[in-house]
């Protein structure tokens, strides 16, 4: 189990400097919101980490398509959050759009980690059926 963290640890630094830098460049030189960058990032970023986790740090086996909807259920109440804090502490509070972002991140590593071992990747024996 070690080796898949640190996998999954390696591929969500690779995540967090494409997320972090894409929703820089999307503010900064596209001029979006930081709530709309987020929206508009994500999508590229959830990607890059369901095939990478898929194939290298859990090494899985299981139906893709069945793991994608598993995958995307839990991308999406992250997704949720994520919006949801990037408005509150950003857009409410004033706090900066990058930090908001990077503790956002922080706190769902652990839970995504267990989520994704024991939920989404989880290794399911075949079926047999007797004769």
């Amino acid at each position: 189990m070690r080796h898949q963290f640190v996998r999954y640890f390696v591929i969500g630094l690779g995540a967090v400097v494409l997320d972090v830098g894409s929703l820089y460049m999307l503010k900064e030189y596209l001029h979006l919101r930081p709530v709309t960058a987020v929206v508009v990032n994500g999508i590229f970023i959830l990607n890059y980490v369901f095939f990478l986790n898929k194939y290298w740090a859990f090494k899985s086996t299981g139906v893709t398509h069945k793991q994608m909807v598993k995958f995307f259920i839990l991308a999406g109440i992250n997704y949720g959050i994520a919006i949801g804090w990037m408005y509150v502490f950003n857009h409410e509070l004033g706090l900066n759009y990058i930090l908001v972002r990077l503790a956002n991140i922080a706190l769902s590593v652990a839970w995504n980690f267990l989520l994704y071992k024991f939920w989404v990747y989880k290794h399911e024996d075949p079926v047999v059926l007797a004769n």
